[in-house]
């Protein structure tokens, strides 16, 4: 009897602890949900808003030490050292590999320091874990842009604008491609 009353506290103990790593996940799943249907209808300077609570959101681990990582990872970006980023990112990688915004942040490491292999790498990483990273399908299509493949890039730009209808500077970077590729059939 005592066996099965261990057994029914582990069980009980799972539960609870499942429960409550579950619930952030969920809460912040609708919060990105509600985000994402709001983007749609807002016009630039809200899409910019909102946008940036949702990378804020993308930016949550649910570790602090993970958090920390992609700080670190971010800062040495900001501060011109792409190589001490990539090495904080790599460990983020390393600790938590389906966290989306590790490899995001490693592909803007790794696009610093001319690696597009390995940035486009991480970017379609990024992308499997969450096909709505708009930052991602972004840095696609600089990416794309950089290796003369304007029409790829167009339509990574077309599936942003799927998201986000009036992101900031969408439209200005999708005329710039359009009249290229218009100056390439000519």
């Amino acid at each position: 009897m005592a066996t099965d009353r261990n057994s029914f506290k582990h069980i009980v103990a799972a539960l609870v602890l499942a429960v409550g790593f579950s619930t952030p996940c969920a809460a912040q799943s609708d919060r990105l949900d509600r985000l994402f249907e709001d983007l749609k209808g807002a016009d630039t300077e809200q899409a910019a808003r909102l946008e940036d609570q949702i990378r804020t959101e993308w930016s949550k681990s649910g570790s602090p030490a993970m958090d920390l990582l992609l700080r670190r990872g971010e800062e040495a970006l900001e501060a011109g050292e792409p190589q001490v980023a990539a090495e904080h990112l790599t460990a983020l990688i390393d600790h938590a590999p389906d966290f989306a915004e590790g490899y995001h942040a490693r592909a803007s490491a790794y696009f610093a320091l001319g690696l597009y292999g390995p940035a486009l790498d991480d970017l379609r990483q990024a992308l499997v874990l969450n096909p709505r990273h708009f930052g991602a399908l972004a840095g696609f299509a600089v990416i794309l842009q950089e290796l003369d493949r304007p029409q790829e890039a167009l339509e990574l730009y077309r599936r942003i604008e799927q998201i986000s209808p009036n992101s900031p500077d969408l439209a200005q970077a999708m005329e710039r491609l359009d009249v290229q590729l218009e100056g390439s059939s000519i």
